[in-house]
């Protein structure tokens, strides 16, 4: 096994037994991106036949940037000095968090010139714990979409597991470059589900922390109220190690939460025994309304994932876990809708700021008329999802629909927090520690086969967004392959500031399934040695 293949916790410790140098760990992961990457994601790139025989995950590698700071890592190693606990750790970093002295694209035309002044506090912090940034990784433009196909610069990453369907989205670059071994972690966001369900489509463990519990500065905003910062590792352990690193207040943003960080790995190995996990069967059917009818309509998951879902309680069960069956739900239904409004709102706002002015992309036909330079600016700067979610969002908050809309939204966003507040709540009838839930309601999809349909593509998030509104963690782990050998992914969701909790039972289900067939299985593109 490549260097580039051992988790990170594994690495941390060759590197402090001397057994490996920093320098060889980062050398690991260049080789594997040289190898299965394909050419970085740039503007206006022409489609090219060997693009589907490749992964895509990056827009900027920074490989003589990695390699100095291995080498100062392998330095201070030398020197006796003291090192943080990711030290020597090669990451990539979704690019819509800003790095000082990097360009920052959030996969736009409209950023696609703008290289950072400073560097957001999740990556700050990871970096001083001893972490190396390799580079930055490519998403849906602005975070907009569950496939990653939406972004500007081509060609879009491809699923390791198969170069056919999609990595999902928003953070398809993260996801896939851990899952193809090019690093073992990674950073990325989740505003309805876009570290999770990129996370279960490759076969990688992705959390949404708890609203505020990881600082969101420098981030690149999409919707300010549901935006969180989150790792995405091979392991619950390297998740853990992440998280800690990262969480904590911070005086550069005021939603930041002052609760105490528990240590994270102190408790990983606990086991489950007491604890009471619920099933849902709200989370157990898509639930859409129906464009011909006016009513809602459901339809049952696939049957590999609800077993995944039952087969996980099982083991938890055996493990000592009560497992609470027929948890209701009943506003997990209502969760895209109230996205769907609440989402562009607060992504029209947070557009307004790209006008062509202060930085970024800029028309080449310049006009007296300022304006106009926005106009021009925008409309050749933004792509059509920025594009929708303006119209979308200043139509829904203008002052004669934000009654009939808006309020309605986020009245419904309400009623959803109070479905986990009831059933978390220890005093009530449920008293649950988590409620077990499947990720998606489907493996990866093909490429090409939702894009442009924004609200089947949304409709792809209903598992995840109800933790956004609710401002719940989520933590989603590989639980099995489908028939066609994808992967298929469970998600723990628990009351705020439970992640320690999330943890404990992903560690341990982990621990009990480590000898599954499945567990040895690699992604296509690893297994072919591409």
């Amino acid at each position: 096994m490549e260097l580039c293949d051992y988790p990170a916790y594994e690495l941390a410790l060759l590197l402090r037994q001397r057994s490996v140098s920093a320098v060889d760990i980062v050398e690991s992961c260049l080789r594997r991106i040289e190898m299965v990457d394909g050419r970085p994601g740039t503007l206006d790139a022409e489609p090219r036949e060997d693009d589907a025989s490749a992964v895509h995950a990056f827009i900027t590698l920074t490989a003589e940037r990695a390699l100095a700071q291995a080498r100062d890592i392998d330095r201070r190693l030398a020197a006796g000095e003291e090192v943080g606990p990711l030290a020597g750790i090669p990451f990539t970093v979704k690019d819509i968090f800003a790095v000082r002295g990097t360009l920052t694209t959030a996969a736009s035309r409209i950023l696609s010139n703008f290289v950072a002044p400073y560097t957001a506090t999740a990556v700050s912090r990871l970096e001083e714990a001893g972490a190396i940034m390799l580079g930055k990784v490519n998403l849906d433009e602005f975070t907009y979409g569950s496939s990653n196909e939406s972004t500007a610069f081509k060609p879009a990453p491809r699923n390791p597991w198969n170069l056919s369907r999609v990595p999902g989205g928003s953070s398809g670059g993260s996801v896939a470059s851990v899952a193809a071994g090019e690093a073992p972690l990674s950073l990325g966001t989740d505003t309805s589900g876009s570290i999770r369900l990129p996370a279960a489509y490759c076969g990688v463990v992705g959390l949404k922390p708890t609203y505020g519990r990881v600082s969101r500065f420098g981030l690149i905003a999409f919707g300010s109220s549901l935006d969180c910062v989150g790792p995405i590792a091979r392991s619950v352990t390297d998740a853990a190690l992440m998280l800690q690193a990262m969480a904590g207040p911070d005086p550069y943003d005021s939603t930041a939460a002052r609760v105490p960080v528990p240590d994270y790995i102190a408790k990983l190995e606990d086991g489950v025994r007491g604890m009471r996990i619920g099933l849902s069967p709200d989370y157990l059917r898509i639930t859409y309304p129906n464009l011909e009818t006016g009513e809602y309509g459901e339809q049952p998951l696939p049957e590999e994932i609800s077993a995944a879902v039952y087969r996980a309680a099982e083991i938890l069960s055996g493990l000592g876990a009560e497992i609470v069956e027929d948890v209701p739900m009943p506003n997990t239904r209502y969760g895209i809708p109230a996205y769907f409004v609440i989402s562009r709102v607060e992504a029209a706002s947070n557009l307004h700021r790209y006008d062509g002015v202060k930085y970024g992309y800029r028309t080449a036909r310049p006009d007296d008329d300022l304006n106009l330079l926005y106009r021009r600016t925008r409309n050749e700067g933004f792509g059509q999802q920025p594009k929708l979610r303006i119209l979308m969002g200043m139509y829904v908050s203008a002052a004669q629909y934000s009654q009939q809309y808006y309020r309605k939204a986020l009245q419904v966003r309400t009623l959803i927090r109070q479905d986990f507040e009831r059933i978390f709540d220890p005093s009530g009838p449920y008293r649950l520690d988590a409620l077990l839930t499947p990720t998606t309601p489907a493996p990866a999809f093909p490429m090409g086969a939702v894009y442009g349909d924004s609200v089947m593509m949304q409709y792809a998030d209903q598992l995840n967004v109800a933790a956004n509104h609710a401002g719940i963690p989520g933590l989603t782990l590989p639980a099995g392959l489908d028939a066609e050998g994808l992967p298929i992914g469970i998600q723990l969701l628990g009351p705020d500031f439970s992640e320690d909790r999330l943890f404990t039972i992903g560690r341990s289900y982990e621990m009990a399934t480590e000898s599954d067939p499945w567990r040895k299985a690699r992604p296509a593109v690893l297994a072919m040695g591409a």
